[in-house]
């Protein structure tokens, strides 16, 4: 099925590794022109380009520190002057800790925020000049806001605080044809968890491989076709929601 995305521009967040990279090689592949940024450089971005110039199209892997405002509005900049507009908004960057509640330092809780929270907003605000009729705005969440985890109470939080402000967004600018969405993730096979030591994955897959209704972890490329969904006309009437991209985990 021809999507009609190709020539649409994109910015996703955090695209260089694990889900991010998904979304950004699947969008690429549909003939999208995409803008993504990484904090540090590593192998993950060099690799990206590398595969970004042999798919073709004009895509540009940037470095930014979404934890530091300057840094969004710059990021934001180069959109407007390589692109002009982005007819898609991709935020998945995010930062994650396991730090018991009450040992939860102060400068993990502002890191967390900053990255999860307050780079979304920033972010959007950014991009809305950038926006018209017809864009669309994806931000990535987690399914462990219905449940709680343990040791990730900041996480947890900026996850949960996405859905109010994007039904709030949907809301706002649904009359200018601008359209918010969340998608809520389950458990996702990444290269990190792929990094992880065998006798913590084994156990890790095994236990949420036997929560989810279809038996099995999800993949990257998963996500990205709930993202090329969200991002064609095929979901032109879809604003507001958060759509499970979870394998059915209870």
């Amino acid at each position: 099925m021809d999507l009609d995305l190709v020539g649409k521009k994109a910015l996703v967040t955090g695209g260089t590794r694990g889900v991010g990279r998904g979304i950004v090689l699947a969008l690429a592949r549909n003939g999208v022109d995409v803008i993504t940024c990484y904090r540090q450089e590593s192998e993950a971005s060099a690799s990206l380009v590398r595969e970004l110039k042999e798919i073709g199209g004009h895509h540009h892997v940037l470095r930014a520190d979404l934890a530091e405002p300057v840094e969004i509005a710059d990021l934001l900049h180069e959109c407007e002057s390589r692109f002009g507009r982005l007819d898609l908004v991709v935020n998945n960057a995010a930062v994650i800790s396991h730090v018991p509640y009450e040992e939860l330092p102060l400068a993990d809780w502002q890191r967390t925020l900053a990255t999860n929270l307050t780079a979304v907003h920033l972010v959007i605000q950014h991009a809305l000049p950038l926006l018209g009729e017809g864009s669309s705005v994806i931000s990535i969440s987690s399914k462990s806001i219905d449940v709680g985890i343990p040791l990730r109470a900041h996480y947890t939080a900026t996850k949960a605080a996405l859905h109010g402000l994007t039904r709030s967004l949907a809301r706002e600018f649904g009359g200018q044809g601008i359209r918010f969405n969340v998608l809520s993730l389950g458990m996702i096979h990444t290269e990190a968890m792929d990094a992880l030591p065998a006798e913590q994955r084994e156990p890790m897959i095994k236990r949420y491989t036997e929560k989810t209704s279809l038996g099995r972890l999800g993949t990257p490329d998963e996500v990205a076709g709930a993202v090329l969904w969200l991002a064609a006309d095929l979901s032109r009437y879809v604003t507001g929601a958060v759509v499970a991209v979870d394998g059915g985990i209870a």
